[in-house]
C-alpha cells in the first residue's frame, strides 16, 4: 500500500465547456505546479463534451507534489443558468424594486436538476436545491412564478 499524497496545491479555474486550452488561464495556472497541460486540457474536454461550447465550467484541481493531477468539473453557477433561462445579460440593480425578469417554477426545476448532478449536491433533495435557487433568482431581481402566462 503506497502512502499518502502530498497536496502541493489546489487551483479553482472557471473554463469554457470543451476550451481547455494551454493559453492562459489555464496554462499559467497549472504549469506553476509543473502539471501535464495536455493531459489535463484533453480530459477536461471530453468531459465536458455534453455542454454547449463557451459554458462557463467551474473546475477544481488538486495538485500533488509527484507532478499527478486530480480535478473535479462542477456545473455552471445557479446564476449564469437562470440568465440564460431569464434571457438577460445580468441581474436587476435594485432586487426586490425592479424585476429583471420572470421565471416559472419548471424553468426552477429543470435547474435543479441540472445542479443535481454536482458533486456537494447529489444527497441533497431537489426541492431543497429549488429553494435555493429561488432565493438566488430573487437576489438577482428575478421574480419566480406558477406559470408564465
Amino acid at each position: 500500500m503506497s502512502a499518502a499524497k502530498v497536496v502541493a496545491a489546489t487551483i479553482r479555474l472557471r473554463v469554457p465547456a470543451g476550451g481547455a486550452r494551454p493559453a492562459p488561464p489555464v496554462g499559467p495556472a497549472l504549469g506553476q505546479y509543473r502539471l501535464n497541460l495536455m493531459a489535463f486540457c484533453k480530459d477536461f474536454n471530453a468531459r465536458t463534451q455534453k455542454y454547449k461550447p463557451e459554458t462557463p465550467m467551474a473546475v477544481t484541481i488538486t495538485a500533488y507534489k509527484d507532478n499527478t493531477f486530480e480535478f473535479t468539473v462542477k456545473s455552471p453557477s445557479v446564476s449564469w443558468y437562470l440568465k440564460k433561462a431569464a434571457g438577460v445579460e445580468s441581474g436587476s440593480s435594485r432586487p426586490g424594486h425592479v424585476t429583471a425578469s420572470t421565471l416559472s417554477v419548471r424553468h426552477v426545476f429543470e435547474i435543479a436538476k441540472a445542479k443535481q448532478s454536482d458533486p456537494y449536491l447529489q444527497n441533497m433533495p431537489l426541492e431543497s436545491i429549488s429553494k435555493s435557487i429561488i432565493g438566488t433568482a430573487n437576489s438577482m431581481g428575478i421574480k419566480i412564478v406558477k406559470d408564465l402566462d
